[in-house]
């Protein structure tokens, strides 16, 4: 899953990013309004943590432009206002949660992960091929029962395969949703990426589920034999 920041304080920015991507999310830092908005608008994010007081543009402008072009995404509110007003606004201007700063983290991610549950709702909390499953919501792989140990990355090329199994992923998609960078021909890290991800999920099972399409990319499939 993939978490937009907007945040100008740089240790709280920082801190943020950090720590939501220990938790296994795909993470972007914005540091002023514009550039947040910016990516809001054109970024596939499942959730956006807003600071209220930002360069640019504050958070209320973001949020309401967010919303007015029909971008649907959870946004929890960060702020040191804590009067009940700003609190009322934001929820009315289309904020789904609000936490006042100072804050520990361990509640942002609860809220995070609470929100994100919320939004997800109507989708499947299990992906599944063959005997592969993959729980988004506990962050467990397994196969045939098996326990399978993955690391955050690994878990995100995982989702992103099954979400779209049965199509040829192309290196350069990879490169974006995974690793938020674009893709260049002279790094090998999505194919070592790829080649310890099936060691883990592949090399000890039949049938063998990822498969390299040369010259196009990776994909996810259980083929029935015939």
């Amino acid at each position: 899953m993939k978490i937009l920041i907007v945040e100008d304080e740089p240790k709280t920015g920082d801190y943020l990013r950090q720590g939501l991507a220990e938790a296994g999310f795909v993470v972007d830092l914005a540091r002023d309004g514009l550039d947040g908005l910016h990516l809001g608008l054109n970024g596939d994010y499942d959730l956006v943590v807003l600071d209220v007081m930002l360069p640019t543009l504050d958070g209320w402008g973001v949020l309401q432009t967010l919303r007015r072009s029909g971008r649907e995404m959870p946004v929890l509110f960060l702020t040191a206002r804590d009067q009940v007003e700003d609190r009322v606004r934001g929820l009315e201007l289309g904020a789904d949660d609000y936490l006042v700063k100072p804050f520990a983290f361990s509640e942002l991610l609860a809220r995070v992960r609470t929100l994100l549950r919320r939004s997800r709702n109507k989708e499947p909390e299990l992906l599944r091929a063959a005997d592969l499953e993959l729980d988004l919501l506990r962050r467990r792989a397994s196969r045939a029962g098996q326990r399978i140990e993955l690391t955050a990355k690994e878990f995100a090329l995982l989702e992103l395969l099954l979400r779209r199994q049965g199509e040829v992923l192309p290196r350069s998609l990879i490169a974006s949703q995974v690793w938020d960078m674009n893709f260049d021909s002279d790094t090998n890290v999505i194919e070592v990426a790829v080649r310890r991800l099936r060691a883990k999920v592949d090399e000890p099972f039949e049938p063998k589920l990822i498969r390299t399409v040369r010259g196009m990319g990776y994909v996810l499939e259980a083929v029935e034999e015939a």
